[in-house]
């Protein structure tokens, strides 16, 4: 915990945003213990959709983040692209301290599909909890991301409650984000991959921004190479993505909140090289 004023207690929590193919998990490797020392985070999140060659994760990838030091992870539309994680969702018996109870689908997908969607658990003997939601302009109908977070709300006992909104459209993430403010600690946008500098603590108490960006190969076209998007645009035909590895970043988040209100004090972007 970090102290701040006189009778609170802040916890802080960093995010780390989309991790892309092995330039990203190479840079969070390298990179995350200075920012350990650096910044002392309670809670480490990051979303790991895209770890596994940039489309989906499998669980010796997950594995090896946990190990890093990562306390949940999020994903969003590619989860299921790799078939490990279906079945290891399915193996585990949904015990809160098991690995694969830590790493999120979003809460808003069909609730019989295997995954949970939200993970509450304590650091320094405080609670919190993380929920993965999903958009829907754009993206694959899914049920309502709005009355999903209405409902988890009413069940998670934690005060601090950080919730990955995984969007295309900013206009969704935004309006998530003024619907839940002052009911949530942060609202952190993923999965268009290009950090935004709205960064912002809404009026309600709850940290905002519409992207954290993502943590990977930035010499490409949001992760990918750059010349086979290009060539797609040119002549619409079938092609292999493959990840990009130049310029590699890692973007990310610090986000400081009171743990007995929840209300969120400061929210920093970082980007790293």
């Amino acid at each position: 915990m970090v102290p701040s004023e006189v009778g609170h207690i802040y916890m802080r929590i960093l995010f780390i945003g989309d991790i892309f193919g092995r330039p990203g998990r190479t840079i969070v490797k390298e990179r995350l213990p200075d920012l350990v020392k650096q910044h002392a985070p309670d809670v480490i999140i990051a979303n790991g959709e895209n770890a596994a060659a940039g489309f989906g994760i499998t669980p010796p990838l997950a594995e090896d983040l946990f190990e890093l030091g990562i306390d949940v992870i999020t994903t969003g539309n590619h989860v299921w692209d790799k078939r490990e994680i279906v079945d290891y969702f399915q193996m585990t018996d949904g015990n809160q301290n098991s690995m694969a109870r830590r790493i999120l689908r979003p809460a808003n997908y069909a609730p019989d599909l295997p995954g949970w969607g939200v993970y509450e658990g304590r650091k320094k003997d405080a609670p919190y909890a993380v929920i993965n939601l999903q958009g829907r302009v754009f993206m694959t109908s899914n049920d309502d991301p709005f009355r999903v977070a209405d409902r988890l709300l009413r069940e998670i006992k934690a005060k601090v409650i950080f919730v990955d909104m995984h969007a295309e459209a900013t206009s969704e993430k935004i309006a998530l984000g003024w619907y839940l403010d002052g009911r949530v600690t942060a609202i952190v946008g993923t999965h268009t991959h290009v950090p935004t500098a709205d960064e912002r603590v809404l009026p309600g108490g709850t940290a905002y921004i519409t992207d954290a960006g993502m943590t990977g190969p930035y010499e490409s076209v949001i992760g990918v190479k750059k010349e086979l998007i290009v060539g797609k645009f040119l002549n619409n035909m079938p092609v292999r993505f493959e990840p990009a590895t130049g310029d590699v970043r890692l973007c990310a988040v610090v986000i400081d909140c009171d743990e007995t209100t929840g209300k969120a004090k400061k929210i920093e972007r970082l980007m790293i090289t």
